[in-house]
């Protein structure tokens, strides 16, 4: 049922990335939600004020809410998909993490109050009228909900939505807190005990813990979280696809939501070579992956040297002394500048994020045994983050070597 409603309302519904698209399938979403969520809302207040239930009527007003988070669905949808201006260069598309965030907080809301009526249940206990209709309703609940998770779950991936897909777990626990409720009233019918205030207290405790868990999901977007390591593998893949790309470093991707990723790279090519050709590689490279990824890619062009005797043996030893740290994850960008009474040789280190060592130690570290081989070096390092969770292979030097001895054949067929 849920495709057959995408199909009929959402025009060209399989072109996700298109920002009209992805703005009538929220909406799709919110008036399911408002419609389905406001009828059980209606039906298990009802019921529960007739039969005297704390725990009906609470998830009653669950349903009211998620009524509400509907309505915030489609604003935050709205705003998300306003074009860019001059306070906002961007966009607005991280409205739609905001509104993942109010949804998860309405949900943590809902459950405190939640939790308080039914600790006052507990200790005012009421007696319960048992009818069959009532346990019609919420089997009835029981499979719309359950229906709604599934809906708004195969959306939320869809489009890659947090917002519905924090939606999609409202439902999911309703679908719980629902069948507690039902249980609680069976158990109610047949047996001496009254567990209504208990029950309504675990549904909330329940619903507290996943709004909790929501806040922090939602959020992290918003904080800046670490790319897809899906993204980063993609990216490395195609950039290193090119013959004429000798080595990669320093990728960062920032997300300033759905739609509006930019990632910027630096690439190595042969400081010998042909400048225009190189600069027409990077141009053909940032196109291939907008056009792929449907990202905003620009690249650093690093001019490095293929052929110096100095710099392999320099690249040798730092690597030898770089492997008894296990905080680095590599280095790059090696030069060096020849003086009168000393050298510098000059790189960046890419540090673990969890690093342990200190820069100065390993500066010193890396120094002490450059200097057996020339007294005269001086290491000078710039220390870089890992912003990936995926090395992006920068301590692979066989495409280098190769590298080398083509041209090495080349001149000497010369």
């Amino acid at each position: 049922m849920g495709k057959l409603l995408i199909r009929k309302f959402i025009k060209d519904y399989k072109n996700v990335d298109d920002p009209n698209v992805r703005q009538s399938y929220a909406k799709l979403v919110g008036i399911v939600g408002i419609i389905s969520n406001l009828f059980l809302s209606i039906i298990k207040i009802i019921i529960g004020w007739l039969s005297s239930s704390i725990a009906i009527i609470a998830d009653g007003i669950n349903n009211m809410t998620d009524a509400s988070s509907s309505v915030i669905t489609l604003v935050g949808f709205r705003l998300a998909a306003l074009p860019e201006d001059d306070e906002h260069p961007y966009g607005h598309a991280r409205i739609e993490y905001l509104t993942g965030v109010f949804i998860s907080v309405i949900i943590l809301i809902v459950g405190i109050g939640l939790l308080k009526s039914s600790v006052l249940k507990i200790m005012h206990p009421t007696t319960q009228t048992f009818s069959w209709i009532t346990i019609l309703i919420l089997a009835l609940s029981i499979l719309v909900k359950l229906w709604q998770s599934f809906f708004y779950k195969y959306i939320g991936k869809s489009i890659n939505s947090l917002a519905v897909i924090a939606t999609s777990a409202d439902s999911r626990n309703d679908v719980i807190t629902t069948s507690v409720v039902l249980a609680g009233v069976i158990i109610t019918k047949f047996t001496s005990l009254n567990l209504d205030g208990w029950l309504g207290c675990g549904v909330a405790i329940f619903i507290i813990i996943s709004g909790i868990q929501l806040i922090l999901q939602t959020t992290s977007p918003l904080l800046g979280e670490a790319p897809d390591p899906d993204l980063v593998n993609q990216l490395i893949k195609l950039t290193k696809e090119h013959p004429g790309v000798y080595g990669i470093h320093d990728l960062m991707v920032h997300n300033y939501g759905p739609g509006k990723v930019f990632a910027s790279m630096h690439v190595e090519v042969d400081g010998d070579g042909n400048i225009m050709e190189a600069h027409d590689m990077i141009d053909n490279i940032e196109k291939e992956v907008t056009d792929k990824l449907g990202i905003v890619f620009v690249i650093h062009m690093d001019p490095i040297k293929l052929h110096d005797p100095t710099i392999d043996m320099l690249k040798v030893e730092i690597a030898k002394s770089l492997r008894e740290l296990d905080s680095v994850r590599s280095f790059h960008d090696l030069r060096i500048v020849p003086g009168t009474t000393h050298t510098n040789v000059v790189f960046d280190v890419v540090l673990e994020q969890k690093s342990q060592d200190k820069k100065d130690e390993i500066t010193a570290h890396v120094e002490n045994s450059l200097r057996a081989i020339d007294p005269k070096y001086n290491v000078v390092i710039t220390f870089d983050m890992a912003y990936t969770h995926v090395t992006a292979d920068e301590k692979d030097d066989d495409k280098n070597d190769k590298a080398k001895e083509k041209k090495e054949k080349d001149e000497k067929g010369k």
